[in-house]
């Protein structure tokens, strides 16, 4: 790099002392500028990586849906006990120069943990995190119950894309709230949203093949097991069973592990996807009679079909 010295009188060779963020003359050691800024990457780019990926820190991500991009900054409470006057003055202009979006800030940091205690991916807690900002927006939900509110707009975000959740699954992460607060808190919110956009809300729709490979996975079973029960609960909706589908789903997963020889009892199939007894027993009974349709031949056949005991 090459820069005028004013006491060379040319245009000379320099170094760059990054510890001391000075530009020296390497002709006669003059300091050309002081206390530069190094605005280079803090670490090493190695030579086999893509120059145009070059990893500079620039501070934290902005958030569209805060009015400051969530880019603003917290004075926090210095270490000790000697500093109550410090303390006490940052803390007033910290609360003079208090952030609007506040609460926007915590409702968005809850979402973000019910989504990760479910292991949702981003774009569900993003889609949730809008939702939530259009219902809060219209300034309707005060009095509310919040943690219903925030577990219903994660509901509604799986829903539409299309990685849908049971209610069920969804109260167990949601701070307190119960299915019935959580199941009101959506209905408002789908109102709310129709008002605002003057069109009804796609929630996409629920299929038992949804829910098929994660109630799989929770009981542990087999690669072919699960390849049978999830061809088995496609077929199931060539018929007319009116019944839900974590119902159906249930069900098919009680009769495929039936016919396997990891046999899985009513009450485990029940643990595993949130489905009551009862319900699974008569959601078999609406499946009995299609068995023979239902049931690929690869897994079983007639004779096995009939074995099958009723839970």
């Amino acid at each position: 790099m090459d820069a005028y010295c004013s006491d060379c009188k040319k245009s000379t060779e320099v170094v760059f002392d990054h510890s001391a963020g000075d530009m020296v003359c390497s002709e006669c050691g003059l300091v050309l500028e002081s206390h530069s800024i190094d605005e280079t990457s803090e670490w090493r780019t190695f030579a086999n990586e893509s120059g145009d990926n070059d990893p500079n820190r620039v501070g934290g991500p902005s958030n569209p849906l805060l009015s400051d991009g969530g880019l603003s900054t917290v004075i926090s409470k210095p270490n000790g006990t000697t500093s109550d006057f410090l303390t006490s003055s940052l803390g007033r202009w910290q609360n003079r120069g208090s952030n609007s979006d506040r609460s926007l800030i915590l409702a968005f940091k809850a979402i973000g943990v019910m989504s990760d205690r479910l292991g949702l991916v981003a774009t569900i807690k993003d889609r949730a995190n809008e939702i939530y900002k259009k219902v809060e927006d219209q300034k309707s939900s005060r009095g509310r119950n919040q943690d219903a509110i925030l577990a219903a707009c994660l509901y509604i975000a799986c829903r539409q894309e299309d990685k849908p959740r049971t209610v069920k699954e969804i109260c167990s992460v949601a701070n307190g709230a119960t299915k019935k607060e959580i199941g009101r808190a959506k209905e408002y919110i789908v109102k709310q949203l129709e008002l605002e956009m003057g069109q009804s809300v796609e929630m996409g729709t629920i299929h038992a093949g949804d829910f098929m490979r994660r109630f799989c996975s929770n009981l542990g079973m087999t690669n072919q097991t699960v390849k049978a029960a999830q061809e088995a609960v496609k077929k199931s909706e060539e018929f007319d069973i009116r019944r839900s589908p974590i119902s159906i789903a249930a069900a098919v997963i009680y009769i495929v592990t039936q016919l396997s020889e990891e046999k899985k009892p009513v009450k485990d199939v029940s643990l595993a996807t949130g489905v009551a007894e009862g319900t699974i027993r008569n959601s078999f009974k609406d499946l009995y009679p299609h068995l023979s349709k239902i049931i690929p031949n690869w897994y079983a056949q007639g004779q096995d079909l009939k074995n099958i005991s009723s839970p």
